[in-house]
């Protein structure tokens, strides 16, 4: 058993990921300060007791080890966050542009931000919600990539999801990702989304990472891209100056929204 400071710790950590989706252990460090040791201890029977999952650095939910989060429900994490990055990026869309735009919550709050003044902007996207999202904007015009839809992100991926992508020439894609890493560049959880978010990328003259603090210094199962495939990449001020060093000693443009 646990001695009462531990579960103290435990309940803190479970509160934390209740909030923010995810811990990591030198963030936990800081706040508790206790030993890296202590709190993998820690980290680990919460994983065995099913409260949480263990991953590179930290833990996440544990329902994340059963089923994948509807997109509605990954939106609420670092809300704040995500709708100020896409804002940001918003703003670099210019009049008759052809854009494309990844699936994902913060290009969500990116295509609910495009200013009403636009106009002739093409917007071809692998995402139904923000098709449906873009169907009243008087200045743009929606084009579906096609492919097979996987459930609850409403995205479209292969087979047939890069088909149309092969054939445009764009002025700017602007993708999300889950992790971040100056080693291995830019990488997804999911393999066929990070299939589509290459080929965007491949398509594109400029192209724009979106991606909040927490997927700073993260490393997902599949690879998308080295960090020289990105024009810029757009994060929140909660970034800490230890992840972003790293990543601009590799090259990689850095803007905060």
């Amino acid at each position: 058993m646990p001695s009462l400071e531990a579960t103290e710790r435990h309940r803190k950590i479970l509160d934390l990921l209740a909030q923010e989706g995810q811990v990591r252990v030198r963030d936990l460090v800081r706040l508790f300060g206790v030993s890296a040791v202590t709190l993998r201890a820690d980290l680990d029977y919460l994983e065995r007791e099913g409260k949480l999952r263990r991953v590179r650095g930290g833990a996440v939910r544990a329902e994340a080890r059963r089923f994948e989060l509807p997109l509605e429900t990954t939106r609420m994490v670092h809300a704040r966050e995500k709708e100020a990055i896409g804002k940001r990026a918003a703003s670099l869309v210019r009049s008759g542009e052809i854009v494309l735009l990844d699936v994902g919550s913060t290009t969500t709050e990116m295509a609910r931000a495009l200013s009403p003044e636009l106009r002739d902007v093409v917007v071809v996207t692998n995402a139904l919600n923000i098709a449906l999202l873009l169907e009243g904007h008087p200045g743009v015009t929606v084009v579906v990539t096609g492919g097979t839809l996987r459930p609850l992100q409403h995205s479209l991926v292969n087979p047939f999801g890069t088909l149309l992508l092969r054939e445009i020439n764009a002025d700017k894609a602007f993708i999300g990702c889950n992790g971040v890493h100056p080693e291995r560049g830019f990488t997804n959880t999911n393999l066929q989304e990070a299939e589509i978010k290459r080929a965007m990328m491949e398509a594109a003259r400029e192209v724009y990472v979106l991606a909040d603090h927490s997927k700073l210094m993260q490393v997902a199962a599949a690879r998308i891209a080295p960090l020289e495939a990105a024009h810029l990449l757009i994060t929140d001020r909660r970034a800490r100056p230890e992840d972003l060093e790293p990543l601009q000693a590799k090259g990689l443009r850095v803007e905060l929204a």
